[in-house]
């Protein structure tokens, strides 16, 4: 496959990718589809989960990721030189997009294992479940320590689990861009104008 064609299949892929991290991200921010959860409470405390203000989905996967999509979609164009200079340019914007996935992955992957902030037995707001992910394996413990907000574990594992997912996804697209720009920035494009 010439690498034209390959560069606007990545940028094809991954605008639903970064599409769904936005709307995960987004969602973190309304468990049991609430805003009051986004608000601190009365004494200040926060309940919710840290890792969603740190909007790895939104900024990472989202508009990190979204930048180099448009970048790379556009140099699968036919240009003059066989569009070697926009080859070039997007190894360094799929090397952002890494950048921006990795962010993402990371920060799904510590929401992940450190878990929701809830309100537990006790009346307060915690998290209950900050060991390492062990909890994960444990579902049936879920509903008995977190009462509020309702059903928040599987919430929060679903979307960081999503989000994670698109994460690996994207960092293994952007990282093959680089390799198909350099590519294409050594032998062109190979896109004719039958392409157009």
């Amino acid at each position: 496959m010439c690498t034209g064609k390959c560069a606007k299949c990545i940028a094809v892929v991954l605008y639903p990718l970064a599409l769904i991290s936005i709307i995960c991200n987004i969602l973190l921010f309304f468990p049991d589809w609430d805003s009051k959860y986004a608000q601190n409470d009365d004494a200040g405390k926060e309940r919710l989960t840290p890792e969603v203000k740190f909007m790895g989905g939104l900024l990472g996967g989202g508009i990190m990721v979204l930048v180099p999509a448009i970048h790379i979609h556009l140099t699968s164009k036919a240009g003059c030189c066989a569009n070697r200079c926009g080859m070039f340019l997007s190894i360094g914007f799929a090397l952002l997009g890494c950048c921006g996935a990795l962010y993402s992955l990371s920060v799904a992957a510590v929401g992940l294992s450190r878990g929701p902030v809830c309100r537990t037995l006790l009346g307060g707001w915690t998290r209950p479940f900050d060991n390492n992910g062990t909890y994960l394996s444990e579902p049936d413990l879920w509903n008995l320590v977190c009462l509020e907000p309702k059903n928040v574990v599987e919430f929060n594992v679903a979307l960081f689990a999503t989000l994670l997912a698109t994460a690996c996804l994207e960092l293994g697209l952007c990282g093959f861009q680089m390799v198909n720009g350099l590519f294409g920035c050594l032998c062109g494009t190979c896109r004719g104008k039958e392409d157009e």
